[in-house]
């Protein structure tokens, strides 16, 4: 059995310090240790999009990525991200357009379309689809989320 290492990460603003395991991935420390359940367990082969956060500033797959590389990191959940208020009108665009009905990949696409809405600008339907591309909905049909991602890039462009 591998000893444990010691991990020293920062989630959602809040320093965490633990023991994990060298082989336990991101997602299952998110869920499991710290009692995130926004980031999704899906595919667990990094294509559907369901355990997506931000790391440094950048969109992971977190079932792809072990906890202990995250040492030092600052780690954004989609709790954390929407504690600071930072997408409700990404939220409420999502709502109004219907593009949300089970809700597994809601977390996941939300966090990965307001990684490409704070580009700026206004994204084509077809660059939305193309950022979106790596995350899966088996419910909507992808129109109602496009919608959704334009409205609000339209909404912050006319501010």
């Amino acid at each position: 059995m591998a000893s444990l290492q010691t991990l020293h990460v920062e989630v959602n603003g809040q320093a965490q310090v633990r023991s994990v395991a060298p082989r336990q991935h991101l997602v299952d420390f998110i869920r499991n240790e710290l009692g995130l359940k926004g980031s999704h367990l899906g595919c667990e082969h990094g294509v559907c999009g369901a355990c997506t956060v931000e790391v440094d500033g950048r969109i992971v797959r977190a079932c792809l990525m072990l906890a202990i590389q995250a040492q030092g990191c600052d780690v954004q959940t989609i709790e954390g991200v929407d504690a600071q208020g930072a997408f409700k009108d990404l939220q409420q665009a999502f709502v109004a357009r219907n593009a949300l009905q089970c809700g597994f990949c809601t977390p996941g696409m939300v966090m990965c379309a307001s990684a490409l809405l704070e580009q700026g600008g206004c994204p084509s339907r077809s660059d939305i689809r193309a950022h979106i591309s790596g995350n899966y909905c088996r419910c909507t049909g992808y129109e109602a989320i496009v919608d959704a991602i334009e409205l609000t890039a339209r909404k912050r462009a006319a501010t």
